[in-house]
């Protein structure tokens, strides 16, 4: 006698389970604590200073003023800065794009001994205080007699590990076969990263290049140890050198300067977030 075989339920995946309350109003806080400095930022910029005493944490002050970034504009140096920032973060981006990329593309592309010892002592870099390496760093520019010097900011920057590890593994989610079948063809190894490599690694690229230029943007602490001219200065240092001399009184047009200073990496980052967290996310680096 059969016995009837009870029928196959489909199945059901379940749905993924939404954030409670306390949690929602958590990460609203978070977000709040995150925004407000740049909140307050902006609104200072637009205020004077009897606004600023009078209402100093109120982020809403009527009417707002130019006053300060006519200041910024016109008794300022910005655009000597800015010119400066924007060499020293361009030439970056190109160096440790290319390095990177090529870098890359050996770890992919050659079997050599030592090959995985080496991307493994590699990665021991982002471990690495940089208050470690900036002595000797310092210590050769001063050799090469680049102190002072806008190429003395960038030659020790010219190389990035984060940089080979994202595109490395950007390049593992390229099929082998289409590798061995470009070898196949005889296509030399320039020929396989112009035609093949580049054309499918182009968004991790751009994104790689974005973070590179953030990065090099907001650097700080290193041209403060290179640069002693005031002409040479970038915008990070022009900002703290005028929020010296001035005593930290000039808040308006110290935040002028400040959003200045924050505004292009920051639209950079708004315009192009698709392609950087896609390319964290490729490399495994999950938030």
């Amino acid at each position: 006698m059969k016995t009837k075989e009870a029928p196959m339920q489909p199945s059901v995946n379940p749905k993924p389970r939404e954030p409670g309350k306390l949690w929602i109003v958590f990460m609203a806080v978070c977000a709040f604590l995150m925004l407000y400095p740049l909140l307050f930022m902006f609104t200072t910029s637009f205020k004077s200073m009897n606004q600023i005493f009078a209402s100093t944490l109120n982020p809403f002050s009527w009417p707002p003023t130019m006053a300060n970034y006519d200041v910024v504009l016109e008794k300022f140096p910005f655009y000597q800065y800015l010119g400066n920032t924007l060499f020293i973060s361009s030439i970056v981006t190109l160096g440790k794009l290319l390095t990177s990329l090529l870098a890359a593309f050996a770890f992919l592309y050659y079997d050599f001994r030592g090959k995985e010892k080496l991307f493994n002592a590699m990665l021991l870099t982002f471990f690495i205080p940089t208050t470690i390496i900036v002595m000797p760093n310092y210590l050769l520019m001063s050799k090469l007699g680049l102190l002072n010097n806008p190429w003395g900011v960038i030659l020790p920057e010219l190389a990035d590990g984060m940089g080979i590890f994202l595109l490395r593994q950007t390049m593992r989610g390229i099929p082998k076969a289409l590798l061995e079948a470009s070898v196949l063809e005889d296509c030399t190894p320039f020929q396989i990263l112009r035609k093949i490599i580049l054309p499918l690694v182009k968004p991790s690229i751009f994104a790689t290049s974005i973070f590179f230029f953030i990065n090099s943007w907001n650097e700080y602490f290193w041209p403060l140890l290179i640069l002693a001219d005031r002409s040479n200065y970038t915008l990070p240092l022009a900002l703290q050198m005028f929020i010296s001399a001035e005593g930290g009184s000039e808040w308006g047009i110290a935040m002028a300067v400040a959003m200045f200073t924050t505004l292009p990496p920051l639209i950079l980052y708004l315009l192009t977030q698709k392609f950087i967290l896609s390319t964290f996310m490729q490399s495994g680096m999950k938030g």
